[in-house]
Parts: structure tokens; C-alpha cells; sequence
């Protein structure tokens, strides 16, 4: 094993992550290359072969073994098994982590034993992005999406309710948004009306949503500013965006919560509003 190894063996996908996280900026470049790549295709690690795996990641097949010994394993197989726990528990059904939700509860309390579970999540959440939120990465990205003639906000699946509400908040501040939703599938063609003069606010948390990252990549490469709203250093979204934010949702149950993602989409909103507000000012006082 390597002598750069963890101490601790992480013993699930959350804490794998984390680990990985935490040593992101001290792994040598070849193993911070496949890291990136496992956070970011967490499927193809699960049932991939590690021939496959390499060619796809652009690594040797070696590189797979060290990557996996300095996590603690004791081979590629071993740290695979934390995928394939990962992607059994995800698509477990609803129906299912109800019952893990109930098992061995006091059935008077239940409900209430619930509603503690998802409290006590959302805090986690909360008190997590208080301690760790960028002052100037948030000064920066007000400051971007201020400065916008129009700002438009992509999001799907689970990261939609933020899109909503963004584009909510933004409509009653006056601040000119566009919501990149259509029941036509007219989505590529409102994000073509986006210029270098506009920005985008997007959200997307592992297993992100292709079509989000597709939409995120071709604003970028158009010279759009992006700000990004993500859960991992290794997002796809951190690569293009000008500026992005890293939220960790804690979860019970299996069900994670949107809590500290949906206080950040506030701050923005009322940021932005107070940017533009203090802007109006100023131009009035000079004419």
C-alpha cells in the first residue's frame, strides 16, 4: 500500500467522496485524473472493467490500483464495491426507503420522528455552507449575474425547484431572467438567444443531468458567464463556470435535502436585486 494512504478506509460513497475532496489538492496528477473521473461518472466505476475504465478516463489500468490503494483499499475491486453499493441504494424505489424510513419506529411518533430526521439534515446542511462559503466567490458571482443584461437559469430533475424559485425571486426584483424549460423542447433554441452580454445560473448535483452540463458547456464556449451551483470540485459544471459553489446536502433516509442549496439561491436573488437597485441609484445621481 501506498505510503500516501488514508488512515481510515472510507466505508461508503459519502465518505469516499469526501476523502476524495479533502486530498483533492495534494493527489499526484495522474490520480486526481481518475478521481475526477470517478466523482464524475460514478456508474461507469461501478460496471465498468478497468481496461475499459482507463481508456475512458485516459489513465493507465495501474492507475486504477494506485488510485485505489492510496484510498485505502486493497485493490480496484474492493474500492468498486463502493460504487455498486452507491448505485444499489440510489435506485432503490421509493416504496423501499419509506420502509428503511420505518423500520423499528414507535408508530405514534413516526411522523414526527420524520419531520426531526429532515430538520436535522437541512442544519447539517446549513451549518456546513455557513462555515465553509467563499465571501468573494459570492461578491464575484452577484457581481457577474448584476452586471447581466439577462440571466438564464438552467436546472432538471431534483435542481429544478431551485430554477423555480430563482426565476421567481428574479421576476419580483425586476431583474430580467429567462428559465430554460420548455414542454416543446424549444430549450436549445431559448439558450441560442444567450450572448456574452447575459450570464447563466445553473444547477446540477451528482448524477448530473446531461442535458444541464451539455447546455452549461455550449454557454461557456459561447463566451457566456456561467455561475454554477454544484456538489464537487470534480463537477462537470466547476470546469466551465466563471464562478461555482460547492453544496453539500446532508440526507435521511435516502432523501437529501435542499436546504443550504435553496438559502444560497435566495442570497443570490437578493444580491442581484440589491446590485441592481444600488445601480439604478447611481445612475439617477449622475443625470
Amino acid at each position: 500500500m501506498s505510503e500516501t494512504a488514508i488512515a481510515e478506509l472510507p466505508r461508503d460513497f459519502d465518505g469516499l467522496r469526501t476523502t476524495i475532496l479533502a486530498q483533492r489538492e495534494r493527489l499526484p496528477k495522474r490520480i486526481a485524473q481518475i478521481a475526477a473521473y470517478a466523482l464524475d461518472n460514478p456508474d461507469e466505476i461501478a460496471f465498468g472493467t478497468a481496461a475499459s475504465i482507463a481508456v475512458s478516463a485516459g489513465v493507465q489500468p495501474s492507475t486504477l490500483i494506485r488510485f485505489a490503494q492510496h484510498l485505502g483499499f486493497d485493490g480496484f475491486t474492493s474500492l468498486q464495491g463502493v460504487f455498486r453499493e452507491r448505485l444499489r441504494e440510489r435506485n432503490s424505489s421509493y416504496e423501499e426507503r419509506l420502509n428503511t424510513l420505518r423500520a423499528g419506529e414507535d408508530t405514534s411518533e413516526g411522523n414526527h420522528r420524520i419531520l426531526d430526521g429532515f430538520l436535522t439534515a437541512s442544519r447539517k446542511s446549513l451549518d456546513v455552507m455557513s462555515r465553509t462559503l467563499d465571501q468573494a466567490a459570492l461578491d464575484r458571482a452577484i457581481s457577474m449575474l448584476a452586471g447581466a443584461e439577462t440571466i438564464y437559469i438552467l436546472a432538471r430533475r431534483r435542481s429544478y425547484p431551485i430554477a423555480g424559485y430563482l426565476a421567481y425571486a428574479l421576476g419580483k426584483l425586476e431583474v430580467r431572467s429567462q428559465l430554460v424549460e420548455s414542454a416543446a423542447g424549444l430549450d436549445p433554441e431559448i439558450i441560442a438567444f444567450a450572448t456574452p452580454k447575459d450570464a447563466a445560473i445553473v444547477v446540477s448535483f451528482s448524477p448530473y443531468a446531461p442535458a444541464t452540463i451539455e447546455d452549461a458547456r455550449g454557454l461557456a464556449e459561447r463566451g457566456v458567464p456561467v455561475v454554477a451551483i454544484t456538489d464537487s470540485a470534480f463537477s462537470p459544471l466547476a470546469s466551465v463556470a466563471q464562478a461555482w459553489f460547492e453544496v453539500a446536502e446532508a440526507d435521511f433516509g435516502g432523501f437529501r435535502t435542499l436546504s443550504a442549496t435553496m438559502a444560497l439561491a435566495m442570497t443570490l436573488a437578493v444580491g442581484i436585486g440589491e446590485a441592481k437597485r444600488a445601480g439604478r441609484r447611481r445612475r439617477r445621481g449622475r443625470d
